[in-house]
């Protein structure tokens, strides 16, 4: 028996060697073979996205030659690759088309034009447009199919026949400014046709032709109460509720209003008890509950959803864009007084307060519940969402334009959190135009080398200029209308163009720059000031530029001015940064103050 377990002992003991000998002869053989180079990787990854995603494929060739030295051999293979991802475009494409996946056909032909690409003609973008209208209309979402005929309509105008379907439907529907809107548009259409302007039917005609009244509009307005449970204070429990505003923008039941208004019904942070109602009359009218379809942080936005078949139903389609001194009237329930009616004008165009775009400034009263309510020009068209209480400006009152309504909207009918773009850039507004003072690490076009001090001139093939303000909001409306995964053009004036495919934008992008990025980089996107390093110090830095109109410029911070960086600090919770220096003010023949830099990480200024 002993003579056995040896026996068994050895042989395991052998085994045990040769396996031992054969791994480290393989992980030997492991070591000796050298490393993939990082160009082999690249190009072996761009050839997987071909097929897989051809939009992908495209950017990351851009990034491999923005990266990488020519050669004959690799830019002979890239430009194959190049010629295949095209061809994958186009196919994926037409598929698009011809399942009806409309809002995927129109996002592919963007990128193909952006490609210098011509997609066959019924991938053109008006027309794919309006066979998506069309064909939602057919499904009963007016509402999608009302947003997708304006834009249709305003690339290539509305033949008589295709006007006059959109006509009656918002006649049907009973919502008359779009029927004014699409009666304009067949009219204009049948200018030279005496004979089908008369085939209009004279009921179709005066309904679309006349007005509605404040007290019309009022039934289209509803109170949003968003109950929270109790709150603990002192011992004693409170009930908190959150009131706001919501108009009818469908007759399915759908409603806007703001983000902020629900928005402890969709932050994933919030953990307290939290239950959505609407109520149609005062405070003794039954409440009916209502749930979030889509919501847009950025914009302050947010579309939901009643059983209730409203009396009125405000328009989409003809909505107004009201000039300074334009009479308004804001439609709300200030505290909880519900239908409220006040009147004023539009004070202001232009104010930067959200993540992208401009807003209206408005002085008619609004209080606390009138936010998500509507603002109405003297016409009764649409002309923006009523948000109130911004914290920073007490006591004044502000407007989301119609405009912007419109154009987020799409993304907010699709239901859950709204995507939007990003390229990862931060703008400023100079002589010489828009500006890049700031490119985010690990983003779009950081991988695309686009260098800080570079001037967009183009982008997605339009020039860029716009009023004097105006110009980084007109740059984000060029690309609020893409989707994330685009290929979006951008030519900066030292005549360099890149092809970049957008990510999905972060809710406080600067937040991510802030947490990857060093503090002296941070100061021109958040405050305003680039630096440049003082030799041999590591907190020492001279100020290189001020930004105009910046929190650096208001400080009083000037160019040639010596700095010490002293602290920096990120309270992403709260949503701001602070920064605290010593600076040599020159303007004060350098005499040393100390600072404390406060910022938001939600700046208006990223592209």
């Amino acid at each position: 028996m002993k003579v056995y377990h040896a026996a068994a002992f050895f042989f395991l003991y052998a085994g045990s060697l040769c396996l031992f000998a054969c791994l480290s002869s393989s992980a030997m053989a492991n070591r000796l073979t050298p490393p993939k180079p990082a160009r082999e990787i690249r190009l072996a990854d761009i050839e997987k996205a071909v097929f897989e995603n051809p939009a992908q494929a495209l950017h990351l060739i851009g990034v491999y030659r923005a990266h990488y030295p020519y050669d004959d051999e690799t830019g002979d293979k890239l430009a194959d690759v190049w010629d295949a991802a095209i061809g994958a475009l186009k196919t994926n494409q037409a598929k698009a088309l011809e399942e009806k996946r409309f809002d995927d056909a129109l996002s592919m032909a963007r990128s193909l034009a952006n490609l210098d690409v011509m997609v066959e003609s019924a991938g053109m973008e008006p027309d794919i447009l309006l066979a998506d209208a069309k064909d939602k209309l057919e499904k009963g979402d007016d509402l999608s199919a009302f947003i997708t005929a304006v834009h249709a309509h305003a690339l290539k105008p509305l033949a008589f026949d295709d006007a006059l379907i959109f006509l009656n439907r918002a006649v049907a529907v009973k919502q008359r400014r779009t029927a004014s809107y699409f009666l304009v548009a067949a009219d204009a259409a049948a200018t030279a046709y005496a004979d089908k302007r008369a085939g209009i039917p004279s009921g179709v005609r005066a309904y679309a032709e006349g007005n509605d009244q404040p007290r019309d509009m009022i039934k289209g307005v509803v109170t949003v109460l968003v109950d929270q449970g109790t709150h603990i204070e002192k011992g004693r429990a409170y009930p908190a509720m959150t009131l706001g505003s919501a108009f009818f923008v469908d007759a399915s039941g759908l409603l806007i209003t703001n983000y902020h208004v629900i928005q402890s019904e969709v932050d994933p942070a919030y953990e307290g008890y939290s239950r959505m109602y609407i109520r149609m009359g005062d405070a003794t009218s039954p409440r009916t509950p209502a749930q979030v379809v889509g919501y847009d942080k950025a914009m302050d936005l947010a579309l939901i959803k009643t059983t209730i078949k409203p009396e009125y139903v405000f328009s989409i389609a003809d909505w107004a864009a009201p000039a300074v001194g334009d009479p308004i009237i804001a439609i709300g329930s200030p505290v909880g007084l519900e239908k409220t009616v006040t009147q004023g004008i539009v004070s202001a165009t232009g104010r930067r307060l959200l993540q992208m775009g401009d807003v209206l400034q408005i002085d008619a009263a609004v209080n606390q519940g009138n936010s998500g309510g509507p603002v109405l020009d003297r016409n009764g068209r649409l002309a923006g969402v009523v948000f109130a209480g911004a914290n920073q400006y007490q006591g004044l009152n502000f407007a989301i334009p119609a405009e912007r309504l419109v154009a987020a909207l799409p993304a907010l009918i699709k239901g859950g959190k709204a995507e939007r773009p990003w390229l990862g850039l931060v703008l400023a507004e100079t002589a010489e135009g828009a500006e890049i003072i700031y490119v985010a690490p690990f983003t779009p076009a950081a991988e695309m080398n686009v260098k800080e001090g570079d001037v967009i001139a183009y982008l997605n093939g339009e020039k860029v200029s716009a009023s004097q303000g105006e110009l980084i909001p007109a740059l984000q409306d060029a690309l609020f209308s893409t989707r994330p995964g685009e290929l979006v053009s951008l030519e900066t004036t030292d005549g360099e163009r890149r092809l970049i495919m957008s990510h999905t934008r972060p809710a406080l992008p600067l937040s991510e720059a802030a947490k990857k990025d060093s503090r002296e980089r941070m100061t021109g996107p958040l405050f305003g000031f680039i630096l440049a390093s003082s030799l041999g110090k590591t907190t020492a830095y001279t100020v290189k530029k001020v930004i105009r109109g910046s929190i650096a410029d208001d400080a009083g911070l000037s160019k040639d001015d010596p700095i010490t960086i002293r602290g920096f600090s990120v309270v992403e919770k709260e949503g701001y940064v602070f920064m605290d220096i010593n600076v040599k003010k020159r303007r004060l023949g350098y005499m040393e103050t100390s600072m404390r830099l406060p910022a938001y990480l939600d700046t208006p200024d990223t592209l």
